[in-house]
Order: structure tokens, then sequence, then C-alpha cells
């Protein structure tokens, strides 16, 4: 099987969230399981400088306002061999992939990200004269684009060159644009329309991505049920109803490559099931680099996340006064909200013996701050899978979540009935207020307390195992449902 993942990120080389660990980590489990699985990356300046020993595929033809548009193949730093696109017109600029420096999006995204669509729907048509794709594999947005040329070439031709698949890892940020960007697509008139990308009188590419895709995926069964619903479905809930036969929900995994307390080179001290006691080596470390004082009757909460309302944690801002109470502290690690970052400042600023604050990221910082905390923070409004309480779980930092999306389907709360039968992992709560998140901060300075039944809950959560083997096996499936099959046309 050989199928073409298409995405803006991919770690180490560019990460701004979990959908580049998710990049970086999938296509190799399904390599493992037997399938040519290979990227498709804008040529960022960070993408060209990390995917090595390229060499030229094709030279394409003018397209979106560049007049130079190489694709080169090479290799990335896991091995796995990667497509960059070169069109330094539209990708070589300072910022993130998305904005400029001064954190605002570039104007002409739409151009940029539907070059990368394209250039996917020319690898389908073999520009690659020695690899051409079975199954183009859009990853967010930014890649939704991709099922709609696919779709039109179909057309055109009379059959089907690749299936194609996209993955939903956040249903809220959906690249829409004004109406007028249309004519520069390239597509048919007919595809602005309720049925294909207008949404709102715009031109939505993640829509296109959930309306001509053959299949949609999300990162998590309970938030592939909550996106057909309106309070998560961000406005797409009819269509994603109407497409619930070809919507799954496959958990994302944990790179154990990348994120294991008994391989890291990043933490203070090496650890697993029969050294825990080790962890605490590195809870020691946190405390001395961040500046917080020395201590161990009171557990070490840690953030490391977007500051965005999605992840919930104007509900820690408003609890802190009672954490800082009971002896507990708080290490974050993040960037984004102005008001949230000035908020989570001021508390480091008023209780630096207790509260440490870094604007930005870090990637070993983020692997330092998981091993050294007691208690994981995700007390988000809405998750579709989360990764961080995954990590949480792997080092023995219990998390603490709400019951939404990926968190729901990936920690067992320390109920009665749960610790007796040794199957709770975290703590959970339900509603999204402060009276609920402040119950289950309350519960685990409880546990900590108890420290025979914590350890007992940091083995089982550590016993979890959410590799990406079990995750590949069910993409790999849908991928064998929907390939087209040699002698067909796949349409109709």
């Amino acid at each position: 099987m050989l199928v073409l993942h298409v995405c803006a990120e991919v770690f180490p080389l560019l990460k701004t969230g979990g959908l580049a660990d998710v990049t970086a980590a999938l296509p190799p489990a399904l390599i493992a399981l037997g399938c040519d699985a290979r990227l498709l990356l804008p040529g960022f300046p960070a993408v060209c400088a990390g995917v090595v020993a390229r060499r030229l595929i094709a030279t394409l033809p003018e397209r979106f306002g560049t007049a130079v548009n190489r694709l080169t193949l090479g290799t990335l730093p896991n091995g796995v061999q990667a497509y960059v696109i070169e069109a330094p017109a539209l990708y070589d600029r300072p910022g993130n992939p998305y904005a400029d420096t001064d954190n605002q999006p570039y104007a002409d995204n739409y151009r940029r990200f539907a070059l990368l669509g394209w250039v996917a729907a020319q690898l389908a048509q073999g520009c690659d004269p020695t690899w051409k794709p079975q199954v183009v594999h859009a990853h967010d947005w930014h890649a939704g684009l991709a099922a709609a040329y696919l779709q039109a070439d179909a057309a055109v031709q009379g059959r089907k060159l690749a299936a194609s698949v996209i993955t939903v890892h956040n249903l809220a940020y959906q690249g829409n644009f004004d109406y007028g960007i249309f004519h520069e697509l390239g597509l048919p008139d007919t595809f602005f329309g309720i049925d294909g990308v207008e949404f709102h009188g715009q031109v939505s590419f993640l829509k296109a991505g959930l309306f001509y895709a053959d299949r949609i995926t999300t990162v998590s069964p309970t938030y592939a049920q909550e996106i057909q619903q309106p309070e998560q479905g961000c406005g797409l809930d009819g269509l994603l109803r109407t497409r619930a036969a070809d919507l799954v929900g496959i958990l994302n995994g944990v790179d154990a490559a990348v994120w294991s307390p008994r391989d890291d080179a990043a933490i203070a001290a090496r650890y697993d099931l029969n050294s825990l006691s080790r962890k605490a080596i590195c809870r020691d470390a946190l405390q001395v680099e961040t500046g917080l004082a020395l201590q161990a009757v009171a557990p070490v909460f840690g953030v490391v996340s977007r500051l965005t309302e999605q992840k919930g944690l104007q509900l820690v801002v408003a609890q802190m006064h009672d954490i800082l109470a009971l002896g507990g502290q708080l290490v974050l690690l993040g960037t984004g909200d102005a008001v949230l970052e000035a908020a989570f400042l001021t508390l480091a600023a008023d209780h630096p013996a207790s509260v440490s604050v870094e604007i930005g990221y870090d990637e070993a910082k983020a692997h330092r701050i998981i091993a050294g905390c007691d208690v994981i923070l995700v007390p988000s409004h809405f998750e579709p899978c989360g990764l961080t309480q995954l990590y949480g779980l792997a080092y023995g930092s219990l998390p603490l979540v709400r019951r939404v999306g990926g968190l729901a389907d990936s920690v067992v709360d320390c109920t009665g009935q749960n610790m007796a039968n040794a199957s709770a992992t975290g703590f959970v709560f339900d509603a999204f207020t402060n009276a609920a998140f402040a119950a289950a901060v309350r519960r685990a300075f409880g546990l900590y307390q108890r420290r025979d039944d914590w350890r007992a809950v940091q083995r089982q959560a550590m016993q979890k195992c959410f590799d990406w083997n079990a995750s590949a096996a069910k993409m790999l499936a849908l991928y064998n449902q929907i390939a087209p099959k040699a002698g067909t046309t796949g349409l109709g």
C-alpha cells in the first residue's frame, strides 16, 4: 500500500502542536506494517534544512502566483521519505508556518496551502514516475483541498487516481477564506456550493476535505461522536452527520522512541516501573531548574500547553489560590492568549517559590516537566485527542482532565470502584466549571497523601499501552477498504 501523508508540519523539524507529533509517528508505524508511507510538506525553511539528501523529482508549472515550484524528495531524521515543495515566494518566510512574526496570519495562506493540496493531486497523477500513491491522507485544513483536486481530476479522467482520507486534528481550525479567492484555486465552478467547498459564503479548505474525501478520521472515538453535535461541530456537524458512515475515530498514539522515561535523555534520571522511585530525582531537578522550593509534601502540577480558551486553563488560574494554600506548586510551559499569559506571569511574580511560568516552547523542557511533575493538567473545554495526558500516563505523572474527546478515551478516574479494580489512572471531572475542577484538584491532593495508593495508580498509568501499533493497524485497514483496485475505475 502506497500512502502519501500531506501535512504542514512534522516533528522535530517544525512543530506548533500535536499535529507534528502525529505526522512524525504514524508513517513509521505504517511502514512497520509493510506500508510504503511518505510525506508531502511545504518548503518552509526548517523543512528544507531538515529533509536531507533531497533530489529533484519534478519541476511543476506556475501556480498560485509562484513561478518556481520544484518538487524534491529526501529523508526525514526518522528515515521516512518526504517530498518537499520548493516554492520560496510562498514558503521562505519568518514566523511560524501560518503567521508572521507578529502572529498575524499571512494574507496569502490560501495560496500557500492550495499549492500543498494541488501538488498532492499531481503526485497521484504520476508526476513522480517512480512512485504514485494509492491513498492520499490529508491532515487538517492545510491539506483539505487535496481531496477536492483529486475529485476534480477523477471527473476529468473518468477514473479515480487515488483514494483520499482526511484526518481532523481540531475541527475549530477550518481554513476559511473570502469567496473572492475561489477563482484562483482552479476548481470547477460547481465545487462552490453547499455540496462542495462553500461554508457560509466563504471557501472552507476543511469543508472541502470533509465533503470530498472518501473517508474522514479524527483522533479519538469520543471526539468523532462529539463533532456530529452542534456544541462541538463548529457549524459542520450537519455535514458530519450525513457522513457518519465514513467517519471513524482512531485514538492517537505515543511514539515510544521519543516519549519513554526509560530512554529519555532529556530528563534528570531515567526510570521505569521497576525503578519508579527515581522519578523523585526528576521532581527535585525540576524544582531546582524552575526556582521552586524543594518540597515533597504536596503535588507539583504541570502544564505543557498552548494557552488558549480550548485548553481550559482559565480554570487553573481561578483555582491557583486554593492549590497554593494546600502547598501545591505549578510549572507551566506554553504560549498563546495574551490574557492567559499575563495571568500566569502575575501568579509567578507573586509566588516565585511556588509557581514557575515560561512563555514559549522548549521540547526538552517539556520532557522535564512531564517527568518531574506529579499531576499533568489538561482541563480542556474540548479536546480532539490530547497527547499531553498520554505522555503523563507513560511517565507516571497522573493526568487531571475533563471528560471530553480523547481525554475521556484515555484516562480512568480514581473513583473508589476504579481504585478497587486497579483500573484508575488519573482524575476526571465533567462540568466545565471552577467547582468541578476544584473538586478534582482536591481529590488529587487527597490521593497524594496516601502514598501507597498514589504509587499504585502511577503503576497502573505506566502500564497502559498507547503506542502507535494498534492505531496504525486500524488506519491501514481503512486504507485497504478504499484504495482503488487494479482494473477498476474506482468511481461510482
